[in-house]
């Protein structure tokens, strides 16, 4: 993501390794069923390799997942970017967003992990979402930071931002 000049980078992070749990909990089972089947069919060493093999690829393609996903808000912008080979970029400028919600259900809770949601001004349903971002509260808490900075630091009945007086270093999450 290339900055504007005088544009900060306040959050940076991705989702995090536990919000993927479902998935390889979901892998876990599968290489089991897998390599029972296996085994049933041919022998005991063909259904562990098989389990084994199903165990890694779900390993791996959930790494893969969360490594291709980036999330940052600067002290202008929202942007989200998904993908290695083929790529799904969404951007907002901050002054668009209206609302940001955090959800979480209470295994995300417990985990410290949720969703951030962003309302943006003329949206409609698009969805616009940090999901699975640990310790959601620290994204919610560097929008409201980045806005205050901008109500603070742009002129009166202007259009553009002026860059922002002192920042705090950027906040991540794993």
């Amino acid at each position: 993501m290339d900055l504007h000049p005088g544009e900060q980078i306040i959050f940076k992070g991705r989702p995090s390794w536990r919000s993927t749990m479902k998935f390889y909990l979901g892998g876990l089972l599968l290489a089991g069923l897998a390599g029972i089947i296996a085994a049933l069919i041919e022998d005991t060493g063909l259904g562990i390799a098989v389990g084994i093999g199903v165990l890694l690829i779900a390993a791996v393609v959930g790494f893969l997942i969360r490594l291709a996903t980036h999330y940052i808000v600067t002290t202008e912008r929202l942007h989200i970017r998904r993908g290695l080979v083929a790529r799904h970029v969404q951007e907002t400028r901050l002054e668009r967003v209206q609302n940001v919600n955090t959800d979480q259900s209470v295994i995300e809770r417990a985990l410290q992990i949720g969703t951030v949601n962003f309302d943006t001004a003329g949206s409609g349903d698009f969805d616009f979402s940090f999901d699975g971002v640990a310790q959601p509260e620290k994204v919610v808490a560097a929008v409201d930071r980045a806005q205050r900075q901008m109500e603070h630091t742009s002129p009166p009945h202007s259009s553009t931002t002026a860059p922002p007086a002192a920042s705090a270093p950027p906040a991540t999450t794993e």
